[in-house]
């Protein structure tokens, strides 16, 4: 019997565009309380927006506004800041 080769699920980054397996990226994520957090863990309940885990991304995505378009929201600058933190904290 042949072995199943399993399938890997794959996401866009909404920064760089890229296709790249969904493990690599970060998820951005609304929650049902209209919040926004980053989601390292990939389990948070709510609408999602995959970005890589590099600050260039998430600047680009900020500049289209493209992480609100998915989101279907408004991002404040205060969010974006802390997001843009959180990412560098987490680069180390």
């Amino acid at each position: 019997m042949e072995k199943k080769v399993k399938k890997i699920p794959m996401r866009r980054c909404v920064g760089c565009n890229e296709h790249k397996p969904k493990a690599e990226l970060l998820r951005v994520v609304r929650d049902p309380e209209g919040g926004i957090s980053l989601d390292f863990k990939g389990k948070k309940s709510g609408r999602g927006a995959y970005i890589c885990r590099d600050v260039k991304c998430l600047k680009k995505a900020r500049k289209s506004h493209r992480i609100d378009r998915d989101l279907e929201c408004v991002i404040p600058d205060e969010v974006y800041d802390a997001m843009e933190q959180e990412l560098e904290n987490n680069e180390e």
